[in-house]
């Protein structure tokens, strides 16, 4: 087994079963359980970067266990794989770094890490499937630590909220598991490398695309995103930025981006449900108080505009899809863990009770702009080169009606992160209690994902040079 062999397995493996070393490190003390969740992401995130150089040299790296009927378990390498294999990483990782203090006094401190920590090698089990029945299986995984993450609290609230997370999105994998049943009957394989350029029916198409608006919480099944904001900020950044609504438009760019070719109406169908989606939950983050559903909106929001790109069937937005990504989960995951210590801080999460916090905690007010700047897509931050790629190809192969309903959006977004911020740092307090920054962990965390925000942008030739070499290496038909 060559050495990218051996990362790519080690990337999937690590997470995966060191997970259930947590419970055994805590027995030794809490100093060793944290150190060795945060090493496991840090090693996971290493793992898959040491990949880059191998694909981008136009090699892959394969590992595979065969199974009857053609169930082999495949991992494989490329580009698209290493890519949110690498940014997902690494996003868990600074929020595994954030953790310790965060959650220092809370219960249920075991199963946080070691759920966090599978729930990291499920997602890279997941990208890293070159096999349909594997990525379902990996899709699951995820399920399953995303409920337990939701419910941390243990409340009546918390649990029945977990368990709407796990019902929306379980009811879409069985959907999406139909529509892998009748590929398999097509074509008698689920591996990808054998299903590439082969057409896929509407029906099955249709059945998969629901898994994947479950999971990636858009419309109709956007509603258990923001109730997902009863799990610790820790949890619903990694949720909502890093990793969870990722894998759906994840998934969207493997199936229907570079394996199948799918129908012209299906790419249209989903366009517009991406449209609505992005209207309906931009109008919901301008009306509500709570600031971790604001944000949880605004991602449900800013996942449609992925999806624009991904499916205008435009190598311009193609690539802007990809950057949007990245920029988003970099982005995103700054604003809930700046959430976090807001709320921590203040003891509430309504911005109706909150006001005048930037002259108590400046740097956590700033790292909430920079990230704000950079999902509104303010120039030079990196979200503002990631919509602008989005928009420009859209406008070559989309309809009108499509485009101003992403660019209401798109204002929409400006409008409640300005309000967002405006009643949280500016304004006259309103009843809070000598608020104060978070500890210096927490506070250098966001303020690492704010500035990379940043530095995106002021670099944004090599993502964005990266980005289309990506796309043109995965062969993607586009015009």
């Amino acid at each position: 087994m060559d050495l990218p062999t051996k990362m790519l397995t080690l990337a999937v493996a690590v997470p995966v079963f060191g997970a259930f070393l947590v419970p055994l490190a805590a027995r030794i003390s809490v100093p060793a359980r944290n150190a060795l969740a945060v090493l496991l992401g840090l090693f996971t995130f290493l793992a898959a970067a040491s990949l880059y150089g191998t694909v981008i040299r136009g090699g892959t790296a394969d590992w595979a266990v065969s199974f009857p009927l053609g169930f082999d378990l495949v991992l494989r390498a490329d580009l698209l794989s290493v890519f949110m294999a690498s940014v997902s990483a690494f996003v868990s990782t600074i929020i595994l770094i954030y953790s310790i203090d965060y959650i220092s006094h809370y219960d249920n401190q075991t199963e946080y890490y070691a759920m966090v920590v599978l729930f990291l090698g499920s997602m890279m089990g997941l990208v890293f499937s070159a096999n349909l029945l594997w990525m379902y299986i990996f899709w699951e995984m995820t399920g399953f630590a995303s409920w337990r993450l939701v419910g941390f609290f243990r409340s009546d609230k918390d649990v029945a909220k977990a368990n709407k997370t796990l019902l929306v999105t379980v009811f879409g994998a069985l959907c999406m598991l139909i529509g892998i049943i009748m590929v398999y009957f097509d074509y008698h394989t689920l591996d990808l490398r054998v299903l590439h350029g082969q057409a896929i029916s509407m029906t099955a198409a249709c059945f998969i695309l629901a898994g994947i608006l479950s999971k990636s919480a858009t419309l109709p099944f956007s509603t258990w995103l923001p109730d997902a904001g009863v799990a610790p900020s820790t949890v619903t950044s990694l949720l909502h930025a890093a990793v969870l609504v990722k894998i759906g438009v994840y998934a969207y760019a493997r199936i229907f981006g570079v394996t199948f070719a799918a129908p012209d109406a299906f790419s249209t169908a989903v366009l517009y449900i991406a449209g609505a989606s992005a209207l309906v939950s931009a109008g919901a983050a301008l009306i509500e108080t709570d600031i971790k559903r604001i944000i949880a909106y605004s991602t449900v929001s800013q996942i449609a505009f992925i999806f624009l790109g991904l499916a205008s069937g435009n190598k311009t937005a193609f690539v802007g899809a990809i950057l949007y990504i990245l920029m988003h989960s970099i982005a995103k995951g700054g604003l809930f863990l700046c959430a976090g210590i807001i709320e921590q801080n203040t003891h509430t999460k309504d911005i109706n009770r909150m006001g005048g916090l930037f002259s108590s905690m400046p740097v956590t007010g700033a790292a909430f702009a920079l990230c704000s700047l950079s999902v509104m897509g303010i120039p030079p931050f990196g979200g503002f080169f990631s919509k602008f790629l989005v928009f420009s190809g859209a406008a070559q192969n989309g309809s009108l009606p499509v485009l101003l309903m992403f660019l209401a959006g798109a204002v929409m977004t400006l409008l409640y992160l300005v309000r967002l911020f405006y009643k949280i740092f500016l304004g006259e307090p309103a009843g809070h209690s000598s608020p104060r920054e978070g500890s210096l962990t927490m506070v250098a965390s966001v303020m690492t994902l704010a500035v990379i925000g940043l530095a995106l942008g002021l670099l944004i030739h090599y993502p964005s040079s990266s980005a289309e070499f990506l796309t043109t290496s995965l062969g993607v038909n586009l015009q």
